[in-house]
Parts: C-alpha cells; structure tokens; sequence
C-alpha cells in the first residue's frame, strides 16, 4: 500500500472509531441531560383570568366512524358562539403534519397518543379548552393523557357506538378496505379497541341510531359548564 493509500485508510480507521465512540454515547447519555425547566411569570391562571376561561382537554374517543370529529367541530363551533376559546387537534389532520412520520403499528399508535397528550396539555396550560378526537385505541395510552393534567382537566369522552352502526356508515370506507384485506391492523376489524373503564362522559346510540352532532356536543357543553371550565 502506497503512502497515499495508507493515507485513506487512517482517515477511515479513525471516523470509524468516532462514529463508534459517538454511538456508544448516545445510547448512555440521557436525552434530557444538560436541560433544565424555565418558569416564567404569566401563569396558566394568569391566563385562564384573561379568557374568562379554565383551560381542559376534552378527549373523544371511539371506533373509526362513531362521529367523533363531526362532534369535535360541532363542540367548538357551540364554544365559539359562546364566547370561549377552543381548539380542535383531529388525529387524521395531525398525522399531514405533526405524525406524518408515523403509521398505525402498536408503537407508533402509541408515540401518536403520546405526542398528542403533550400538546393538548400545552393548549390547556395556555387556558383553552382543547378537543382531541382520535380513536385512541388503548386504554393505557390514553391513561398516559391523563396522567399529564392531574388537576381534574382531562374530560374524556367515549363515543359509545357499535361496530355494526360504525361499519354501517363507514364514511371513509375504511372498513370495507378493511374488510377486503387492503388495510391491515384496523381497529375493530383486526386490532382491538378498548373502551373507557371510567369515562367522564358516554355517549350510546340510541335505537341503532348516533345521537344529532348538537345532543353530542350539548352533552359535552353542559358538562364542562357544571365543572365550571366555562367560568368567568
């Protein structure tokens, strides 16, 4: 091997031992190493005072088809008319964006629930009522949400509807993908759902039939009004 040669293979041996060493690092180094949490000095009543408002998570869970988005929407426009702030993170528009990356394997439904409960507890910190809809379909992920707002903040609600009836409206027609073999690991088709043990708010069908979009929301209005999230 020629001067140059050996030249090339120094430089090779030592990136190699960088990258090694580099690896080994950042499998042992903490990823919250070195980070520390800054308060700073409006707070989240400071800010509940100014939108005459207490900021919450309304998380509505359920089959895909159960009518949560349609309920989603239809809760913040009814807030809107109110006066008060609300903001919708649905789990179809989030994953063009924010979980774009991620697909529907048990880990990655999980690490979508996750980064969701994060971001809904920072619109509820800023004081706003925050409605996510996502089928969310375990109940430990979702049990994660909760845990993130332990004053009392999270309200979850389950849309109560039978596979039948959400088969049966299948507005996307994702079961009958489903049911043809072309999407694998669907909830309620091939993966499970598992609903709420101690649910704030359930909303059933009533005779086969989903409840008008204003029942569903007025349900969710007069809640939030008892537990005083819409005080001035």
């Amino acid at each position: 091997m020629g001067l140059m040669g050996g030249s090339r293979q120094l430089v090779c041996d030592v990136c190699e031992v960088a990258e090694e060493k580099a690896s080994k690092m950042s499998s042992t180094v903490p990823k919250s190493s070195n980070i520390f949490w800054h308060d700073c000095p409006v707070g989240k009543a400071d800010r509940q005072k100014l939108l005459k408002q207490k900021g919450c998570v309304v998380w509505i869970t359920g089959l895909s088809g159960s009518g949560k988005s349609t309920l989603a929407c239809t809760l913040g426009r009814e807030l809107h008319t109110r006066g008060k702030l609300g903001y919708v993170l649905d789990g179809d528009n989030l994953r063009h964006g924010l979980n774009k990356d991620l697909g529907f394997k048990a880990e990655d439904r999980a690490e979508n629930i996750r980064r969701v409960g994060e971001v809904a507890k920072l619109f509820a910190d800023a004081g706003l009522v925050c409605i996510a809809s996502l089928i969310s379909p375990y109940r430990t992920d979702r049990e994660a949400c909760r845990a993130l707002l332990s004053d009392g903040s999270f309200v979850e609600v389950f849309l109560n509807m039978s596979l039948e009836l959400c088969e049966a409206r299948d507005p996307k027609g994702l079961y009958k993908l489903a049911r043809a073999g072309k999407i694998k690991g669907f909830t309620g088709i091939d993966d499970p759902y598992e609903a709420p043990l101690n649910c704030e708010i359930e909303i059933k069908e009533v005779n086969g039939v989903c409840p008008s979009p204003c029942d569903m929301a007025g349900q969710v209005v007069t809640y939030l009004e008892e537990k005083g999230f819409l005080d001035e």
